[in-house]
C-alpha cells in the first residue's frame, strides 16, 4: 500500500510548492507599488540558497516581470534595485537558470541600467551582471555588442570599490579573443585599471590583478605596454614582484606570476631579468609543492611549462629548484590512502580532479625536457615514469593523453632514449593504439613522435615496420591538416633512410605515384620539403634509383621540372637538385636525364645561379653525370665519355672551368674534381 501512497503525496507537496512560488509571482503585479516591492523583498528572502524555489520562479515567469519593473521609469529606485538582487539571486543558481535569464535578455537590460545615476541601482546591476558573465553558458560577445558598453563601464570604475570589483571581475571573464583584448586596450583598459593594485580592497586588487593576465595573455602590444606603466611611482613588473612575496595570499602570489609569465612570453621581459629568475620562477616551483591545493598545483605547473618552454635555460633553472622533477612524481600519487584530507567534500573534489593533477605534470616534464638531454635522463629516471606515460596514453581523459603524448614527443628527442628507455617499455605500442582514433590536435603529437620513432638508430623502428604502419602514415599524408600531412610524409621519409627495397617498394605501393606527385605541388612549404626528402631517400643505392626511375622517371622528372621553374625557395630547388644528383648517380637512370635537354638546360642555368648552395648542388648533379665508372667496362667507359662531349657541347665545361675560380672553397673544390674526370 505504501507504494500506491508516494505518487500523490509527490503531487501534492508539488503543487503547494508551485502554490507557494505562485503566490510569490502573483504579487509583482498588485497595483499598489508598495505590495510590489514588498513582494520583491519577500521573494529575495526566498530564494536565498533555494535552488528548487528560484528554478519554479523562473518557470512560473517571474524575470519578464522583474526586467519590466527593472527597466520602467516610474519604479522607484529601491523598487529597481531590489529587482536587480532578486535576478542576481536567481543568476546563482544553476546553468539552466542562467540560461533562462539570458534568453529572457537580462544583459541588455542591465546594461541599460548603468545608466542610471544611482550608484546603489549601478552596483546591483553590475553584481548581477558578474554573477551572468562569470557563467561558462553565457556568451560573453554579447558585452561587446553595443560599442558604448565598454568605455561606459570604465567610466564607472572610479565610482566606489565595488564597481571596481565587479567591472574588473567581468572584464577578466569575458575577455577571450585578441579582438577582446584590443577593444579593452583600446579603450584605456590598463591606464583605468593599473591603480586599482593598489587599492586598499583586497578584492579590488585581485581581480584587477586578473584583468592584467588576461590581458597580457600572448599579446606583445598589451605586455610591451605594461612595462612601462608606473604605478604610484613604481614600475608595473616591481607591483607584480611584491605580489608574489610568500606573505602574499596564494591566489595573487599566483596571478601576479602568471602576468610576468605573460609578459615574458611576449617579449616584453627579458627571459634572464631577475623578476623572472629569481622571482617568477621560484614562485611557481613553489606553487608545485605537495602543501599546495589541487588547482594551485595544477596552475602553477601549467604556468611553469608555458614560461619556460622556448627556453632552455630556465629548464635547467627549473630542473634544479626545490628538487621539482621529483616533486611533480607526487602528482601521480594523488590523493593517496595517507593523504592528510579531513574535508570530505575537498577529497570528493580532488579525487574528480586528480586527473588535471597528472596532465599538469606530464605538461611540466615535457617542457622541462625539450632540449637538454640530462634533464630527460633525469625525468626518465624518476620512478615508474615511463610506465606512468604509458599508462597516460590510455587515460579516459583526452587532455591527460594529450600531455603524456607531448612528453612522449619531448622525450623522443634524446638518441640515448630512444635506444634505451623507449626500447625497453616497449612505448610505440599504445603510440600506435592512440594513431588509430584520436582528435587531431593528439594526432598530430602522437605522429611527431613516431617520426622519432622511426629514425635509423632507434631500435623501436623495426617492430613499427612490422605493425603495417605505412598505410596509416600514407592516410596521414591525404589530411586536411597541413601539420598532419607533414608528419605522415617525414614519417615515411625517415622510414626510406637506408632502407631495403622492400620497404621502399612498400612506401611508393602504399602512397601511390599520384599522392606522390600531389604532395610535391602541396602549398605548404614544409609538406612539399618532407616529400623532396622522401623521394631522395627513395632514390639512394643505384639498383634503387634505377628500378624506381625505370618505372616512375617520366613523372618524377616532371614534377622536378614544375619544382625548378616554380617560384620555390632556395632550400626547396637546393633540395630538388639533390634529388636529381641522385638520380645521376644510377647506371641506368642516369640516362634519362642526358636525354631531357630542358633539364640538363635547368642544372646549367643553376651552376651559374648567384647562390652558392644552388650551384654547388648543380655542379654536384654533372659531377655525377661525367663520372668515369671505376668497373673498368668498355661500355661504361664508352657511356661516360659520350656524356661528357654531349656536356662539353652544351658549354658545362666553360662553367666548370670558371668555377674552379669561385671564392666559396666547397665550389671551388667540386668544380675541380669533376673537371678532372675530362683529363681521366
Amino acid at each position: 500500500m505504501a507504494c500506491l501512497l508516494e505518487a500523490p503525496l509527490r503531487i501534492s507537496v508539488l503543487s503547494e510548492v508551485t502554490a507557494t512560488s505562485r503566490h510569490y509571482v502573483d504579487r509583482l503585479f498588485d497595483p499598489d507599488p508598495q505590495k510590489v516591492l514588498q513582494g520583491v523583498i519577500d521573494m529575495k528572502n526566498a530564494v536565498i540558497g533555494n535552488n528548487k524555489q528560484k528554478a519554479n520562479l523562473i518557470v512560473l515567469g517571474a524575470v519578464p516581470r522583474l526586467l519590466y519593473l527593472l527597466q520602467q521609469g516610474s519604479s522607484s529606485s529601491e523598487l529597481r534595485t531590489e529587482c536587480a538582487v532578486v535576478l542576481g539571486s536567481l543568476a546563482m543558481g544553476t546553468e539552466n537558470n542562467i540560461k533562462s535569464l539570458v534568453d529572457c535578455h537580462i544583459i541588455p537590460a542591465l546594461l541599460q541600467g548603468l545608466l542610471c545615476p544611482d550608484l546603489i541601482f549601478i552596483e546591483a546591476c553590475l553584481r548581477c551582471l558578474r554573477t551572468v558573465f562569470i557563467s561558462p553558458v553565457t556568451p560573453v560577445q554579447l558585452l561587446y555588442t553595443d560599442p558604448t558598453v565598454i568605455p561606459h563601464l570604465m567610466s564607472l570604475l572610479s565610482r566606489s570599490q565595488r564597481t571596481q570589483e565587479y567591472i574588473t571581475q567581468i572584464f577578466s571573464h569575458c575577455c577571450k579573443t585578441p579582438e577582446h583584448q584590443t577593444v579593452l586596450f583600446n579603450h584605456g583598459a590598463i591606464q583605468n585599471i593599473a591603480p586599482l593594485l593598489i587599492s586598499p580592497s583586497y578584492k579590488v586588487r585581485m581581480q584587477a590583478l586578473k584583468c592584467f593576465s588576461v590581458l597580457a595573455y600572448e599579446n606583445t602590444q598589451v605586455s610591451m605596454t605594461l612595462v612601462n606603466v608606473l604605478v604610484d611611482g613604481e614600475l608595473l613588473a616591481q607591483v607584480f614582484v611584491r605580489m608574489m612575496q610568500r606573505d602574499q595570499p596564494v591566489e595573487m602570489q599566483l596571478t601576479a606570476a602568471k602576468c610576468l609569465t605573460y609578459m615574458c612570453r611576449a617579449g616584453a621581459v627579458r627571459t634572464d631579468d631577475g623578476c623572472i629568475v629569481l622571482k617568477t620562477l621560484p614562485c611557481l616551483v613553489r606553487m608545485c609543492s605537495k602543501e599546495r591545493l589541487l588547482e594551485e598545483r595544477v596552475e602553477g605547473a601549467e604556468t611553469l611549462a608555458y614560461l619556460m618552454e622556448p627556453d632552455v635555460e630556465l629548464q635547467r633553472i627549473a630542473s634544479v629548484t626545490d628538487h621539482l622533477v621529483a616533486m611533480l612524481a607526487d602528482y601521480f600519487k594523488y590523493p593517496s590512502s595517507v593523504s592528510a584530507i579531513t574535508d570530505i567534500k575537498r577529497l570528493d573534489h580532488d579525487l574528480k580532479h586528480a586527473h588535471e593533477l597528472r596532465q599538469a605534470a606530464f605538461r611540466l616534464y615535457a617542457s622541462l625536457g625539450s632540449n637538454d638531454e640530462d634533464i630527460r635522463k633525469k625525468i626518465t629516471e624518476t620512478e615508474n615514469m615511463m610506465d606512468r606515460i604509458v599508462s597516460g596514453l590510455s587515460e579516459s581523459s583526452i587532455k591527460v593523453r594529450l600531455a603524456a603524448v607531448r612528453c612522449l614527443h619531448s622525450l623522443s628527442r634524446s638518441v640515448q632514449q630512444l635506444r634505451t628507455s623507449f626500447h625497453d617499455h616497449a612505448v610505440w605500442k599504445p603510440l600506435m593504439k592512440l594513431l588509430q582514433n584520436a582528435p587531431d590536435e593528439v594526432l598530430v603529437m602522437a605522429s611527431s613522435t613516431l617520426c622519432n620513432l622511426l629514425l635509423e638508430f632507434s631500435p623501436s623502428k623495426e617492430p613499427i615496420l612490422e605493425s603495417g604502419v605505412i598505410e596509416l602514415l600514407c592516410s596521414l599524408t591525404q589530411s586536411d591538416s597541413p601539420a598532419l600531412r607533414v608528419n605522415g610524409i617525414w614519417a615515411l621519409m625517415n622510414m626510406a633512410f637506408q632502407a631495403d627495397q622492400k620497404v621502399k617498394g612498400e612506401i611508393v605501393r602504399a602512397l601511390g605515384t599520384e599522392q606522390l606527385f600531389r604532395l610535391l605541388s602541396d602549398p605548404d612549404t614544409n609538406v612539399l620539403m618532407k616529400t623532396l626528402g622522401l623521394l631522395r631517400n627513395l632514390l639512394s643505392t643505384r639498383p634503387h634509383i634505377d628500378q624506381i626511375m625505370s618505372s616512375h622517371g617520366k613523372q618524377i622528372l616532371q614534377a622536378v621540372t614544375l619544382i625548378l621553374e616554380g617560384d620555390h625557395s632556395i632550400e626547396v630547388k637546393e633540395q630538388t637538385l639533390c634529388i636529381l644528383a641522385n638520380i645521376a648517380d644510377g647506371n641506368t637512370a642516369k640516362e634519362l636525364l642526358m636525354t631531357n635537354d630542358d633539364i640538363l638546360q635547368k642544372i646549367k642555368y643553376y651552376m651559374g645561379h648567384s647562390n652558392v648552395k644552388l650551384q654547388l648542388a648543380a655542379t654536384f648533379c654533372i659531377s655525377n653525370l661525367i663520372w668515369n665508372e671505376e668497373d673498368g667496362e668498355a661500355d661504361a667507359m664508352t657511356g661516360s665519355q659520350e656524356r661528357q662531349d654531349k656536356l662539353r657541347e652544351l658549354g658545362f665545361v666553360d662553367i666548370l672551368h670558371k668555377l674552379t675560380q669561385a671564392s666559396d672553397p666547397n665550389l671551388c673544390d667540386r668544380a675541380k674534381t669533376a673537371m678532372q674526370q675530362y683529363l681521366a
